[in-house]
């Protein structure tokens, strides 16, 4: 199932799936990373009267989902197979 040259690394059906995986990942991690803030953000405003925090918490998400994009993509373009 996996090449020899390569211990760990899936061939094959299976190392497509993980990378059709990874690529889900990059289109999900930011708009979840979003939503997740703005429900934390929403929640503290509601928690300390404030109306500015649910803003701040799109933009860690958005920052959040800006790392794992970068993490996911620097990882396959430093090894593509």
């Amino acid at each position: 199932m996996s090449d020899p040259s390569t211990p760990g690394k899936p061939k094959g059906t299976l190392g497509d799936l993980v990378k059709a995986e990874s690529m889900i990942q990059l289109a999900i991690a930011l708009p979840l990373g979003c939503v997740i803030g703005w429900f934390l953000g929403h929640w503290l405003d509601g928690k300390f009267h404030q109306n500015w925090i649910g803003v701040v918490g799109i933009l860690l998400g958005a920052a959040g989902g800006f790392l794992q994009i970068y993490n996911t993509a620097s990882k396959y373009m430093k090894d593509p197979e």
